[in-house]
């Protein structure tokens, strides 16, 4: 079996970055995929995270509104809260390829692709 997901979309909201305990950077932001067009076109929201150098880099190359590609599998998270059941499906990506030009939201330059082999789980 094989779980591989490339979407291209433009972020919904800027990229929300935390660090786990042992110093892990994670991201989370949403892209949203379009198809068809004028009154029948259908956007699709995808939430998407990602890890470590990939994290840092959206992080600090894109914003709400950029286009990216994303290249990842699905993973479906499930939790309870107050007796009932919640499930998400999200996007963990090990590779984020800017498709804007590059300008840094912060101090410092870096490259248009970036990419993580060694997601942690």
């Amino acid at each position: 079996m094989y779980n591989h997901v490339t979407l291209v979309g433009r972020l919904g909201r800027d990229p929300e970055t935390k660090f786990t305990g042992s110093g892990k950077a994670v991201a989370n932001f949403s892209i949203a995929t379009d198809e068809g067009f004028g009154d029948k076109k259908k956007t699709t929201w995808h939430s998407i995270v990602c890890w470590e150098k990939t994290a840092e880099a959206v992080q600090k190359y894109v914003k709400k509104g950029s286009l990216v590609l994303v290249d990842g599998r699905i993973q479906v998270r499930e939790w309870e809260k107050d007796g009932k059941k919640n499930k998400a499906f999200e996007i963990v990506a090990n590779r984020v390829q800017f498709l804007d030009k590059a300008k840094p939201t912060s101090e410092g330059e870096g490259s248009q692709e970036t990419g993580d082999d060694d997601i942690p789980f």
